[in-house]
């Protein structure tokens, strides 16, 4: 069977969870290794992305991720094929750094 890009998919989990009290902490730390464990990497800060062999997999998955839920926060998954994901654009601005300054220079004589 050949590889299709259009039924082949990547499951992206999106989550905003709170982090002020020491319980809170300790949720977003479980649900971060939990996805980890699953398969999920971290695309970003609270992105985490899968790559499945099929609509089938992804939903596997989603539902793991349903079972995994903090009691507190947001959390979205949006499941996208091969071919969506490979016209992802990334971009980074990195914040120029200028040349260092040649220190002053004395003279003894």
């Amino acid at each position: 069977m050949r590889l299709n890009p259009y039924r082949i998919m990547w499951i992206v989990v999106f989550f905003d969870l709170p982090t002020q009290t020491q319980t809170n902490r300790k949720n977003y730390t479980r649900f971060r290794k939990a996805l980890l464990k699953d398969g999920f990497s971290q695309m970003q800060f609270s992105v985490y992305l899968r790559h499945c062999a099929s609509a089938e997999n992804a939903e596997i998955h989603a539902r793991r991720v349903k079972a995994m839920l903090p009691p507190k926060g947001l959390v979205s998954v949006l499941r996208i094929t091969d071919k969506q994901f490979g016209q992802i654009q990334s971009f980074e601005r990195r914040k120029e750094v200028p040349p260092p300054t040649g220190g002053q220079q004395l003279e003894m004589f």
